[in-house]
């Protein structure tokens, strides 16, 4: 594919036509700049002799100067029966003048991301010639490398009110996953309403109480870029809740826990056992089905001051059950800045310790996708100093290669995200992104990194070991799982005198690493804090 570009009347700007047609050579265009101040004939004389597939036209220096030399462009294209794809680039008063024109397939008025052009450069086109835009996950993130999916959770007071934000949402095109979150309600009382305290209606979430509420998300986010939709899964009855989301929103991956959602966090009334084995059985549905799954579970033991090893070995037990359970396309989530304190060197440690031991499972039916998130608890009060946040550890978290960032909006920390902020965070967390994506320094290479990392996977193996003692069938048997709780082997301090979980351990940050420590505060290694476990 060709495409020929120069500045048209007495336009000297260069900068911008020049940024697109490097984008374009990259998406392997043949492209050729005929240069500025280029009048309408020589732009169409250079059209015939080079016959390129697309014209790139730019102007950046008026409305009515603009208008004038549009209609001496649309005279002459029909005067001389040529006939190509033509796009626009300038300021916002231009573009508006050449979308009033008719005359290009594209429009850009300079506030498009680096993305954006490239989503264009490289768009499959409808019937319509409308940009057709992927609707499975892995097709998605496909059709975006090298730039990250862009994921964001929405869920207001009302089911009107989030329907609306929904569709702003999509019409932003800044989203290519929305992530409904329902009411705690909703969560726990779907399918027994009766069962709902009226008074906690839209608290934490939008009060969704019908099929038809779904029904009407999906929908309101027909338009714009098409996001992909999911939402939240219930903390009981999760197979109806899988086979509801899959059946209105199409469900683009599931999220479903280990253990949590059950008397280990009080989030619902199952017990523990009981939860391990449902949750398992609603991955496996899933995994049957074809529908990803994300099993948010070891930043859920971080967010309750476990120690590293502790979240490292979670993070790669549900790896493992996912793939003994069918699932074929597992989404990982790494949250950074957990538990508060930890440094972002040892963060990327940590992270990088998880994926190591993740993507050691890849094989043919099984595809890790690496989705980053900031913690929310890292997040100030203060706006300005979270957003501040929010950029930082997006841009330290794509040191890991993302396919997916989850955007949590600077707003969390004191109150829930209208649409409104959702755009505002999303772009702030797109500029980092496009900065990494320049080239950052390798700090995969850092040698505090690497040694942290490899402590951190040898603690792992310390836990698994324990746990292999200990088994009931395989590893990741619910039995198995329920019983390292029991005793201790996974363990956090978040849990204690409110969980079914020992509750024993003692943690710190030391050095910016989150550890275990005895009761003088002493780092101790996983043999020790072990064996003191069959010592009590």
């Amino acid at each position: 594919m060709k495409i020929l570009a120069g500045a048209i009347g007495s336009d000297i700007h260069t900068a911008g036509i020049l940024n697109f047609l490097h984008l374009a050579e990259r998406e392997g265009y043949e492209t050729t700049y005929i240069g500025s101040v280029i009048g309408i004939d020589k732009l169409l004389d250079s059209v015939e002799e080079a016959s390129p597939d697309i014209v790139a036209v730019s102007y950046r220096l008026g409305k009515e100067s603009c208008e004038q030399l549009l209609r001496e462009l649309k005279l002459s294209l029909e005067n001389r029966g040529i006939e190509k794809r033509l796009i626009f680039g300038g300021t916002v008063e231009t573009a508006e003048i050449a979308e009033r024109s008719g005359l290009f397939e594209k429009v850009f008025d300079g506030s498009e991301m680096p993305e954006e052009v490239v989503m264009f450069l490289r768009g499959t086109t409808d019937a319509k010639g409308e940009v057709d835009y992927p609707q499975s996950l892995l097709e998605r993130i496909t059709s975006k490398k090298p730039y990250p999916l862009i994921r964001h959770h929405i869920g207001l007071e009302t089911v009107e009110a989030t329907e609306k934000a929904v569709r702003n949402l999509a019409e932003s095109g800044l989203l290519d996953i929305i992530s409904l979150a329902p009411d705690q309600n909703c969560q726990q009382w779907f399918f027994q309403q009766e069962d709902m305290i009226s008074s906690e209606d839209g608290a934490g979430g939008a009060p969704f109480r019908t099929r038809e509420d779904f029904e009407r998300m999906y929908e309101a986010s027909r338009t714009g870029n098409y996001p992909l939709m999911r939402c939240y899964s219930g903390t009981r009855d999760l197979l109806k809740f899988s086979l509801l989301f899959k059946e209105t929103l199409n469900n683009a991956w599931a999220a479903i826990p280990l253990t949590w959602y059950s008397q280990l966090d009080g989030r619902s009334d199952r017990e523990l056992l009981e939860a391990i084995r449902d949750n398992q059985g609603a991955i496996a549905w899933n995994g049957g089905k074809g529908i990803p799954v994300e099993i948010n579970e070891a930043h859920q033991w971080a967010l309750r001051y476990c120690h590293a090893a502790v979240e490292v070995t979670t993070a790669y037990l549900a790896a493992l059950c996912a793939k003994r359970l069918g699932v074929e396309v597992y989404v990982a989530q790494y949250m950074f800045n957990t538990p508060p304190g930890i440094s972002p060197r040892m963060d990327l440690a940590k992270a990088l310790a998880k994926k190591e031991l993740i993507e050691s499972l890849k094989d043919e039916n099984f595809t890790p996708v690496t989705m980053v998130r900031p913690g929310l608890m890292s997040l100030p009060a203060d706006p300005n100093l979270a957003m501040g946040q929010l950029v930082t550890s997006v841009y330290t978290a794509m040191n890991i290669d993302p396919e997916i960032v989850h955007v949590v909006a600077y707003c969390e920390a004191t109150r829930r995200a209208s649409d409104v902020e959702i755009i505002e965070s999303a772009k702030m967390a797109k500029q980092a992104i496009n900065e990494a994506i320049k080239g950052i320094p390798d700090f995969k290479q850092d040698k505090e990194i690497q040694n942290h990392k490899e402590y951190l996977k040898s603690e792992s193996a310390t836990i698994i070991e324990a746990m292999e003692k200990i088994k009931t069938g395989e590893l990741t048997s619910p039995e198995t799982i329920y019983t390292a709780i029991k005793l201790g082997i996974l363990d956090a301090p978040g849990l204690s005198k409110m969980s079914v979980a020992k509750g024993a351990v003692r943690t710190a940050i030391i050095d910016g690493q989150s550890c275990a420590v005895d009761e003088q505060g002493r780092k101790i290694d996983e043999r020790e804090r072990l064996a003191d476990l069959e010592g009590d």
